[in-house]
């Protein structure tokens, strides 16, 4: 592991973290239910029955997991 030989300034750090930023999470629109909805592209997402009540996983139209 790479060990620095001198101790870093604080200014230097905040401003090498400083140029850091976050991107907008790309969202996918799906019409389920008449209703529209934006979910995360390649993620698993919990299916609903009309009540609201969830019913297990899903992930590209296949069950993965009970909810």
């Amino acid at each position: 592991m790479a060990v620095p030989k001198r101790r870093k300034s604080r200014a230097n750090t905040h401003a090498r973290r400083s140029q850091w930023k976050t991107d907008i999470p790309t969202l996918v629109k799906v019409v389920e239910n008449g209703r529209t909805v934006y979910r995360m592209p390649h993620r698993a997402h919990v299916v609903e029955d009309s009540t609201g009540t969830p019913l297990f996983m899903e992930y590209k139209g296949r069950r993965v997991a009970d909810a």
